[in-house]
């Protein structure tokens, strides 16, 4: 009983990582998309250097 609970444990983990990696894919897929999309849509710096979208 132990060793097919202990397989249900392990394959829970499993399913449970693997959704959590798939939906961490898609996170970084609309990062890098609104990353993109900062550099083509930024606005003029007041200091008239190099113009950032980001505050880093």
């Amino acid at each position: 009983m132990v060793p097919l609970l202990l397989l249900l444990l392990v394959i829970l983990i499993l399913f449970g990582v693997g959704f959590t990696v798939e939906v961490l894919w898609y996170i970084a897929i609309a990062l890098l998309i609104v990353w993109i999309l900062g550099f083509f849509f930024r606005g003029a710096a007041g200091g008239g250097g190099r113009s950032r979208w980001y505050r880093w």
